[in-house]
């Protein structure tokens, strides 16, 4: 059987702060690529799920539903993670959609819907769980080489996803990806964790990458010129 690559972290133009993917572009790339199946993963919603679904449907490629959270946890002092959920059935797409609900109703800060690390327990069964990569709820341990603490995270991670916690691992170019890269197959290791390779996506071509740099720039108020952006 041939070797094939599904993307489960991906943002369209429905993550309103950093994607360019149209829909149908999307399912019609995949399916030229080979790609059996595709996640979309926007940014504290699913406003593309029923386009999603129906494009991907009509391009023969089997839709994954999914959503890159903001998880704040009990140390508020500490800044917000980013959690990657995807749906493995129904009863994981209503806890799903529960959460963002929740987010939006009771977790709104400084603009940006949060959801607490706390809401998840009991509430996760159905979803698979990704880190989140550099960003995510193990990100900062392992780029400060902190190892018997992210082992010390993992417990509840482990407990809340159980055999569906995946660490991120992730080559695309961007800072510390090698560093992170290191320590998540190491902690993978020591915590018998599984792993997927996503490449965090947030355009289709080459060619939009100015413009996925000037959306981001609306949307965090900087100009293109602004050396202290991010990239």
């Amino acid at each position: 059987m041939p070797q094939t690559f599904v993307h489960l972290h991906l943002h369209t133009e429905y993550s309103l702060v950093d994607g360019l993917i149209r829909i149908k572009p999307l399912a019609s790339a995949v399916a030229q690529a080979g790609m059996p199946a595709v996640a979309v993963t926007d940014q504290s919603n699913m406003f593309a799920m029923v386009k999603f679904y129906r494009a991907a449907m009509a391009a023969g490629v089997k839709p994954i539903l999914g959503v890159d959270l903001w998880v704040q946890d009990q140390d508020i002092a500490q800044p917000p993670h980013r959690l990657v959920l995807v749906c493995q059935d129904i009863d994981g797409y209503h806890n799903l959609t529960e959460l963002i609900s929740r987010s939006y109703l009771e977790g709104q800060h400084q603009g940006r819907p949060l959801i607490q690390k706390e809401w998840l327990i009991g509430n996760t069964d159905g979803l698979i769980a990704l880190c989140g990569g550099r960003e995510g709820v193990l990100g900062s341990f392992l780029l400060n080489d902190k190892l018997d603490e992210a082992s010390e995270q993992c417990a509840f991670w482990k407990q809340q996803f159980p055999d569906r916690f995946y660490l991120e691992l992730q080559r695309t170019g961007r800072n510390q990806e090698a560093t992170h890269v290191q320590q998540a197959v190491e902690l993978a290791i020591v915590e018998e964790l599984p792993v997927v390779a996503t490449n965090d996506v947030h355009f289709l071509s080459r060619d939009d990458y100015e413009a996925h740099e000037a959306r981001v720039c609306i949307n965090e108020g900087r100009t293109l010129d602004d050396t202290r952006r991010p990239r």
